[in-house]
């Protein structure tokens, strides 16, 4: 099974005390910036999406791929072969416009900037994902607490046992995210998760860890760990870092990422991707 080298350790907190009622566009500026930090709690109520870039000769693999494992990888957008922008929010630069970056060479992280413009190529192909930060609001209006929305922290993200399907070159094992939930609200969280698919949708596990492979829940892959209380009920959603471990696995030439839990602000709202009629 793969797992991931972990970088160094950054502070984590929220990026700006008032950041839930900056509008997308407002948010976009800051980073453009240069402010970083995880995003989960920024512009309250729109669409929050993951990003991959890869090589135009990869592109079919990573279409395939998403199209393949729609839980982790479930696509908003794709852009045309070296353009940065996107339909999901105009005037946006997606070399500049997300809080902080990775760059891949041959399945290795060899950076981490908040400007991606010194490293986009006329042949990437950007994906957009949806990230599981949509859906939190809709948790937290049903009661459910959001720890590490609570903690400033960056929410925790495991490397699973679970292998996607592959496609072509692409294949690596599944990433999901954390978050604890009280035996009370495990059924609004399931629920109110469920109704947003377009951005993971319901868990993929509740409970034991073990089953999906994770031996620690205090030591993340991704992100940080946070209080899992006693009783509380640890509940896994698929998670947008996947092609990243796909990236590790694999080795591709050359890929830009977000960096894990640093998303990229649409102007989408989250009714957008809301079904309707099942309440």
């Amino acid at each position: 099974m793969t797992r991931v080298n972990r970088t160094e350790d950054r502070p984590v907190t929220t990026v700006e005390a008032h950041a839930h009622a900056w509008s997308p566009k407002t948010a976009r500026v800051r980073f453009r910036e240069g402010l970083a930090g995880p995003t989960a709690g920024v512009a309250a109520g729109h669409t929050q999406a993951n990003l991959i870039a890869v090589p135009a000769d990869w592109a079919y693999d990573m279409l395939l791929f998403c199209q393949r494992n729609p839980r982790p990888c479930p696509v908003l957008d794709v852009t045309d072969a070296g353009s940065p922008t996107t339909v999901l929010a105009e005037g946006a630069d997606l070399r500049t416009d997300l809080p902080r970056y990775r760059v891949w060479r041959d399945g290795e992280l060899v950076d981490e900037p908040t400007d991606a413009r010194a490293y986009w190529r006329d042949d990437l192909v950007a994906f957009l994902l949806g990230c599981s930060f949509t859906f939190e609001w809709a948790l937290g209006r049903a009661g459910v607490p959001i720890r590490h929305v609570e903690e400033g922290r960056n929410v925790p993200m495991y490397v699973t046992g679970r292998e996607c399907r592959a496609a072509g070159r692409l294949r690596g094992p599944m990433v999901v995210s954390m978050r604890p939930v009280p035996p009370e609200h495990l059924r609004a969280a399931i629920r109110e998760s469920s109704l947003l698919p377009a951005v993971h949708g319901g868990p993929v596990h509740c409970g034991d860890p073990a089953a999906l492979g994770i031996e620690d829940l205090g030591r993340p892959d991704f992100g940080d760990a946070v209080t899992v209380a006693d009783g509380e009920i640890p509940v896994f959603w698929a998670c947008g870092v996947t092609p990243q471990a796909a990236v590790m696995a694999s080795r591709p030439p050359f890929a830009i990422t977000h960096a894990p839990g640093q998303m990229f602000l649409t102007d989408a709202r989250d009714e957008q991707y809301r079904l309707v009629g099942v309440d």
